[in-house]
């Protein structure tokens, strides 16, 4: 899958550097992540992958809208808006936020794939919401 973004002179294709972070995983985050990628990939069909602060990204329209990772006992998909945090608080509630925008996934517990779609849509109706306004 090609990005649409531009890259800097030496710089890896965001697919080679998504695959790079995934192959650099233990095992069990590995799977947890490329479920995570797999769900939003579902969920923004027209996204092309991406990569930007250290860790893969999806990117709309050139933009990287959202960011996933692994760490040592979950994944995290970011940003959580507090807007989408109160939209989807009932379906929010049991899985560690953070006030910056983070949602964690246990990687002990099965991903909740319809929350993750969820989640992505959000995003994508609030960058094509701040769009339309003036």
């Amino acid at each position: 899958m090609k990005s649409s973004l531009p890259l800097k002179p030496g710089a890896q294709q965001p697919s080679l550097q998504v695959r790079t972070y995934l192959a650099a995983l233990p095992a069990d985050a590995r799977r947890h992540v490329q479920q995570l990628r797999e769900a939003i990939r579902a969920a923004a069909p027209g996204a092309v992958e991406s990569f930007g602060y250290g860790m893969p990204a999806f990117a709309l329209d050139g933009k990287p809208f959202i960011w996933y990772g692994a760490w040592k006992h979950h994944s995290s998909l970011y940003p959580l808006s507090k807007a989408t945090a109160s939209a989807l608080a009932a379906e929010v509630k049991g899985y560690e936020t953070s006030g910056k925008g983070t949602i964690r996934f246990r990687l002990d517990q099965p991903l909740p794939t319809d929350l993750v779609t969820r989640l992505v849509q959000a995003r994508i109706a609030e960058l094509r919401e701040k769009r339309k306004k003036p």
